[in-house]
């Protein structure tokens, strides 16, 4: 005979274990200290001045 199941536990574990990996999925994506995302903003704002710089006028 096969094993018998709580079909709600089986439900919640599994609705459980989608939201782990969507959590760490978000911490991949979002989760960055504020320091790292003012060295990206600086990095992005000094390229396009770099690039405005090297820009030539009509």
């Amino acid at each position: 005979m096969a094993e018998i199941i709580n079909l709600n536990r089986f439900r919640k574990a599994k609705a459980k274990a989608a939201a782990q990996v969507e959590a760490e999925n978000n911490r991949i994506r979002f989760g960055r200290t504020r320091a790292e995302k003012e060295v990206e903003k600086k990095a992005r704002e000094k390229e396009g001045r770099d690039l405005d710089g090297k820009q030539l006028d009509d």
